[in-house]
């Protein structure tokens, strides 16, 4: 009976604030499971977001959770071998000019950093928001922790929730931006041979990046065993079971700073607001800087190789791709967008480094 009055009391204490993210909850477990939107990491997430506002659970279990994979940086590092593990670099080796349209998609960081500020956000919070825009949940993750922001939960939120919405923001953004005969534009894939020694090389050279090098280390450790030839069970691991496990604890990790009294607040939806803003001038960047070459270039490149330069790989490659086939059925653009695509996985890590390295010479 005395159980019975204390699961009422704590019943009639419930919210609507924690009634709206135990909402957003289901929502993003409908997503999950209905539209097949990063499971994976929609599912905990959207689980762990019920789980954390229902009034009557003890929430120390994900709390330790969080300090033990979020706040001590453990899950995104780890993540990191996956995700490079995942990677071939070849066709950005082939074609290096790639590196120049994932450089180019990081505009948007840098523009949000500013955005935020002037909407009133501390340097390290407007610091740790810019990053939703590199469309990479590790490297968001990892600065936010890394400036200790008050936003954690929402900047996380934001950055997996516009990689998965990649197919959704990126079509329209592009569209508006080219015209039909630029989309038209044909990129002939000449396959150079890239050897052996040269992809085992790639890694080591890339990791000695500054400010980044733990994650950017982590990343080229991942796809150094994949590439070194003597570790293919351990590279297999890391891209199924290492990526899969951890992007599961990660996801309801991050569920602990989705408790209602931190994330339903104004700044939430302006957060959210700016990720997208980021998510899209990132894009923006991209296809500009593309068009911006073929006013100097012989060979014209199609601009939507620019929006591949984001960090959400694969999915921006293969967007960039069904787009080229809707206007032309014949043009093969998925190895040039995945040359980009990759760069942009490498300078989104690079970006958060530099983001970290101007913060501090600022303070």
């Amino acid at each position: 009976m005395e159980l019975f009055g204390e699961l009422f009391g704590n019943v009639l204490n419930f919210t609507w604030q924690q009634g709206l993210m135990v909402l957003i909850g289901f929502v993003l477990i409908y997503l999950a499971i209905k539209h097949d939107m990063e499971p994976a990491l929609l599912l905990p997430m959207g689980f762990g977001a019920v789980l954390v506002n229902l009034p009557f659970v003890n929430t120390e279990a994900i709390e330790t959770l969080f300090n033990a994979g979020i706040a001590s940086e453990l899950f995104p590092l780890l993540l990191f071998i996956g995700i490079g593990a995942m990677i071939d670099f070849g066709p950005l080796l082939s074609n290096p000019k790639m590196f120049l349209f994932g450089a180019a998609a990081q505009f948007g960081i840098f523009f949000t950093l500013c955005l935020a500020m002037l909407f009133g956000f501390d340097l390290k919070d407007a610091a740790s928001i810019s990053i939703i825009g590199a469309a990479d949940g590790p490297t968001s993750i990892y600065v936010a922790n890394y400036f200790k922001s008050n936003y954690q939960g929402p900047i996380m939120v934001a950055a997996y929730s516009y990689m998965a919405l990649v197919p959704i923001v990126q079509p329209p953004v592009i569209r508006a931006i080219t015209t039909k005969k630029e989309r038209m534009i044909r990129m002939p894939y000449q396959p150079s041979s890239v050897s052996k020694g040269t992809k085992i090389i790639f890694p080591i050279f890339v990791t000695i990046a500054p400010k980044s090098a733990e994650l950017i280390g982590f990343l080229m450790f991942g796809n150094l065993v994949r590439e070194c030839g003597v570790l293919d069970s351990l590279s297999a691991s890391a891209q199924k079971e290492l990526a899969n496990l951890i992007t599961l604890l990660l996801g309801i990790s991050v569920a602990f700073k989705m408790k209602a009294e931190m994330f339903v607040t104004p700044e939430t939806l302006l957060i959210i607001a700016l990720g997208l803003v980021a998510f899209v001038f990132d894009t923006v960047g991209g296809v500009l800087f593309a068009k911006f070459l073929n006013l100097f270039s012989k060979n014209k490149v199609n601009p939507m190789i620019g929006a591949a330069g984001i960090s959400a790989f694969p999915m921006a490659s293969r967007v960039v791709h069904k787009m080229g086939r809707a206007e032309d059925p014949d043009n093969f653009l998925l190895m040039h967008a995945a040359g980009a695509n990759v760069s942009g996985q490498i300078a989104s890590v690079i970006a958060g480094g530099l983001i970290i390295t101007l913060i501090e010479n600022l303070l």
